[in-house]
Formats: C-alpha cells, structure tokens, sequence
C-alpha cells in the first residue's frame, strides 16, 4: 500500500501517456514503414496520353506507403475539367482509400462523374454510414448499398463502384466485400462530363481523407477488386490499358495514369499524419 501511495501517481501519468501515444498511432506498424515520395510511381505510355502500346509501371511501385494524403473538409474538392475523351459510352470502375471523419449529417461525396443533370456515377456515404454506388440515366436512378458491415468512421476503408453497361450490374464494395445489383442500363454521353473527388457530382461534400484514386474504363471483376484492396492503400493500378486515372493524392492531385489529366485542388489539404488510422489487408 506504501509503494502504491507513492509511485501510484507516477504510474498513472506513465499509463496516460502511453494509451496516448498508442491512440496517436506511435505503436503502430504503419507509422514506421517506408513512405514513397510524390510520384514515386506513375504509368509510363511511350506513345503519349491515352494510348495503351508499351504502357508498363515504373518508380517505386512496390506498395510502400505514400507520405501523404489528401484531407477534405466538407467544402474541398479536386475538380477534373474534363473527362469525356476515354470515358464516353464505356463500362467503368472507381476505387480508392477512405477515412471519413464521422458519421454524416447528410449523403458525404467521395467521388463522381455526372453529365450535366442527367447521367452520374456516385460513390457516396450515407448519413446511416452505409456505403452507396449511385447509377443514373434518362430520370432512373439505380442504388447499390452495401452494408453491414459499414464504412468505418476513423480508420481507412477500401471502397469502390463497378458498372457494366452490358450486363446491367451496379456493384458496391466496401473492402473486398460486393453487392450487387441488375437492371441498370445507359452510359455516360460524351459531353459537359465532370469528374470530381471529394464530393458526389452535385452537391454534397466529404468530410475526411482521401488517397489512392483510380478510374477505369473497364468494369473490373470481383477477383480484380479484391487484388486492389489487397495491395493495401500504397498499391498501384491493375489492368493498365484500360486505366483512365489515378490520382494517389500523394501531396498533389496529379494524374500519374500517364494521361495528364490532372486535378485541380479547391480547399483540399495534404496532411503525412494519417497511419494511425490505418491496418494493411
């Protein structure tokens, strides 16, 4: 009892300062491992933009973490003027890392791509935390909602989209988790496109960090969207023909897909204080 009256005080600052320091991340593995600089990896196409002879990886593109991420505060966002010269009547795929902040207090935009008021793409949390692909053309909205389990608020969540204009399947998936649904139909047409990050095409924000985008021109199987989320938040692009973007939000909103199309920040922060958050596939 004497030594507990004397020291006790000691040893609990000392389990105040470590439950700290293990809530900051300073435990976790992550924080120690090897960062890639910006750019570190990027797509090179030998016969310029938008060409897919030759195209192969090069840099550092052997998952290493990236050293920072894109942070949004409901009012960011990454705006790409314009995207309808590989993405006009085609299937597509979008992927990417997300931490939100908290639960919404309405729909939070990830990212999406809408043509005018008619025809959008839509990877959304809603305020019941639950992940949601939006397809829409000619008035129709099609919904896939995945979940439970739910988007995770605090810690990184592997999210993406998959249509198919052949088959009709809409596709959700939260980590490597899909769902399905059928009937949807129309395309993206190949005017007044806009693909935007951190909001939902319209009007409604994202609260939270962002990292590791990726754009196709193809909808990837469920065996490829699991190799994504498997390579972890630092993996690079699978099926690199048909990779229209990519965005890894590594300290800049380049394009590092080899087809210049890069972003064009609004009120978006980078921030390298980001691993605490984070547990590899």
């Amino acid at each position: 009892m004497e030594y507990l009256m004397t020291y006790g005080w000691a040893i609990l600052i000392i389990a105040v300062v470590l439950g700290a320091l293990f809530q900051l991340g300073v435990f976790n593995a992550s924080t120690f491992a090897p960062r890639a600089p910006p750019g570190a990896c990027q797509v090179l196409r030998p016969n310029g933009p938008n060409t897919a002879s030759l195209i192969n990886l090069e840099g550092v593109c052997n998952g290493e973490l990236p050293q920072y991420v894109g942070g949004f505060n409901n009012v960011g966002e990454i705006s790409i003027a314009d995207f309808s010269t590989f993405m006009s009547n085609v299937p597509l795929t979008i992927s990417g890392w997300v931490l939100p902040q908290n639960n919404p207090s309405h729909h939070s935009g990830y990212f999406g791509v809408r043509n005018g008021n008619i025809n959008f793409y839509i990877l959304q949390l809603q305020n019941t935390n639950n992940l949601e692909c939006r397809f829409g053309t000619g008035g129709v909205t099609y919904y896939s909602t995945e979940g439970p389990p739910f988007v995770t608020p605090g810690v990184w969540n592997f999210v993406a989209l998959t249509y198919s204009p052949t088959t009709g399947y809409l596709t959700c998936y939260d980590d490597e988790n899909p769902t399905t649904i059928t009937g949807a139909s129309g395309y993206i047409s190949n005017s007044l496109q806009q693909f935007g990050i951190g909001w939902d095409g319209c009007c409604n924000g994202f609260n939270g960090e962002l990292s590791n985008i990726q754009v196709y021109n193809a909808s990837l199987s469920v065996a490829e969207v699991n190799a994504l989320y498997q390579e972890g938040i630092g993996g690079a692009p699978i099926r690199l023909q048909n990779l229209v973007g990519w965005w890894p939000l590594n300290g800049n909103a380049n394009d590092y897909s080899g087809n210049n199309n890069n972003g064009v920040p609004n009120a978006v922060t980078y921030t390298n204080q980001w691993t605490s958050g984070y547990t590899p596939p």
